[in-house]
Formats: C-alpha cells, structure tokens, sequence
C-alpha cells in the first residue's frame, strides 16, 4: 500500500468515527451540525471543529479524534483541556465505563461509535454508558512505527533530529535493533510524512510535535512493558537519599520529575539501566523484590553517547511520558510543568 493509499484508508477511518459517533449522539438529542478542518493558531492543538446547533443553542466544539483511548491520552486530553479555544470533545471508537466515569469526573465531553458519551452542553445534558464496543475488521495496514521496538527508533530521532542523517547501521548499533527494522521503520516515517528525503540534501524530521504525541501514547502499552526487568521495594524514600551514575542507571518517573522541577513529592520510583547492572543495583540500594512494590527498574535503551547519558535523570520526554502513564492526576500538574519548561519550545522549531 503506497503513502496516497495509507492517508486515504486514515482519513476514511478517522472520518467513519467522527460521523459514527455525531450521528449517535443525533439519535438522542436533535442535532445540526457541520464539520471543519483544525485551525491550531498558537497553542491550540486539535483535529476538527463541529459548529452546530441543539436546542435552538449554538455551540463550537474542539474535536480531540482519538482512534483508541488510552490512560495517557486521558492525561492528554486533561492538560489540553483548557488550551483550545472551544469546548474541548472527545470522539473515540469506544469507551468503557470505568473510563467513562473518569472522564465525567474531570469534564471531558465525549462520544464514542457505540453510543456511550458525556455532553454537557447546556440546556444539553447526557451520560450514556456501558453500551458495548463494535466488532469491526481493521483494514489498516500494520505498522512497525508504533509497535515495539520500531518505538525506539522514534525516540532517538525525537530526542535528536540529526540523527536521521546517520547511517542506518549506526541507529542500529545505538538502538539495538535490526538493520533490516530499522529500514523499515525509516521507510515508514518518510511515507507518512514525518521525514523530509532531501536526497544528497539529506533528511529532516518533520510534524515533531504530532510524532511525539503518538510516541507518548504508544510507548507506554508497546515498548515499555517489555523493558521491565523488575519490581522491588526499598527503605522509605530511600531515593531521596541517594546519588546515581549517570553510566549505571537513571532516574524516570516522580523522581526524575521531582529532581528536575523541585515540585512533585514522589511516592514512586522509576530507574532506567541494562540488564548487567541490574543486581548490583538492586543489592547497593537494599532493594527487595516485591510484585506489588512502589520501585520499578527498566531496561534502558538509548546509547549512553550522543548526549543521551550525561545526566542521573532521562530525558524530558520519557519522563513526561511516564507521568502520562500513571493515569494520575496527582502528576498532572507536574507533567504541565515539565512540558511548559523542556519541551514546548523544542517542538515549536519546527
């Protein structure tokens, strides 16, 4: 399938949600409405507006598209919350009750095809929930992209851009990942429009911003379960109490998050090293293997050269990934902040 082929069979999909899930929501109350293209002046980041009209009163909605709805895109849709300049709603393929109570608690509107959503819209006021989800043959092509270890690839190139200039055997080398995957993921991020070919030019990265929301939303459910090498428990805020080598292990998590804002009082702990390390790092710390224990240790795996190692913590982005993984909303502020501070303006170069 070439790249004019995989937009369309996107945007087909992402339309047959929209019009499935506006259509469910005619069916209870009397809706008009039209659908236009996002315009996203400064920070106001979303898919659609929907102008319409229920009741005899007019609205504007902001519409979040999101194929599948994941606790870091609940964290997402939270901190966007207040950003767009329109009642911000969310349409999804499905939501399930326990989400839906979530998302009723921190006032996101939403609609899914099934039927279930939150419209508080006033005179408008309806909660659906516990319809079940529609059984439906995916016809999208599968993708390395954002599955697996093809994530790893992303997040060197997110981190540095320049690398996608490097040989690829040279990102295989700094990844771990097979040449062949490699190619194949580069393949994929020049078809989909996030990098530039330029030829003898070279390559450029493009559409960052768009690249890291869909790494953020992925790492946490295809890549990063499979880099657990352990849960342990320590002494009582042992962390608060001890130095790492950058070259063993890093912090991620509250205590990195705690470590680069000054803000959040971490009641977890999150490290990143290799597999090699990992005993004497369990035995220095006085850490015990405990399935239900507040200390969890990943496998890291970024190069420890190329400006990826110099620091205890890891970067902004995997910490601000993991705050969004918790699905608390105790770290939400910290992870605004952390975005506010490190990332904003490094995704607004491009």
């Amino acid at each position: 399938m070439n790249k004019d082929n995989i937009e369309h069979a996107l945007a087909e999909n992402e339309g047959t949600i929209l019009h499935k899930a506006l259509e469910a929501l005619a069916a209870i109350a009397p809706l008009e409405y039209v659908v236009e293209p996002a315009d996203c002046p400064g920070d106001h980041e979303y898919d659609y507006l929907v102008r319409g009209k229920q009741l005899g009163k007019k609205f504007v909605w902001c519409i979040e598209l999101k194929n599948r709805l994941t606790r870091t895109g609940e964290m997402q849709l939270l901190m966007s919350k207040d950003k767009v300049p329109h009642s911000l709603l969310l349409v999804t393929g499905y939501v399930p009750p326990e989400a839906a109570e979530r998302l009723r608690g921190i006032g996101i509107q939403f609609i899914d095809k099934a039927g279930n959503m939150f419209i508080n819209q006033p005179p408008v006021l309806i909660f659906v929930k516990g319809n079940k989800a529609e059984k439906e043959k995916i016809t999208l092509p599968d993708t390395r992209l954002f599955k697996g270890v093809g994530l790893k690839i992303v997040y060197i190139l997110l981190c540095r851009p320049e690398l996608a200039n490097r040989p690829y055997r040279d990102l295989a080398n700094m990844t771990g990942v097979a040449l062949g995957t490699v190619n194949a993921v580069m393949t994929e991020l020049i078809m989909k429009g996030f990098i530039l070919d330029m030829g003898k030019r070279g390559k450029k990265i493009l559409n960052r911003k768009k690249l890291f929301e869909r790494w953020i939303t992925a790492y946490p459910d295809y890549l990063k379960p499979k880099l657990l090498l352990g849960r342990f428990r320590g002494e009582e805020y042992w962390w608060n109490k001890t130095d790492l080598d950058p070259a063993i292990a890093q912090w991620g998590g509250e205590v990195a998050a705690a470590r680069i804002t000054g803000y959040l009082k971490p009641g977890t702990a999150l490290l990143y090293t290799e597999k090699k390390f990992l005993a004497d790092l369990v035995v220095t710390n006085r850490l015990k293997k405990d399935p239900q224990g507040n200390v969890e240790i990943f496998e890291r795996f970024w190069p420890m050269d190329y400006g990826f190692g110099d620091l205890d913590t890891a970067h902004p982005i995997i910490i601000y990934a993991d705050l969004l993984a918790t699905g608390d909303q105790r770290t939400t502020e910290t992870a605004k902040m952390i975005y506010k501070q490190y990332l904003d303006q490094y995704f607004r170069q491009d």
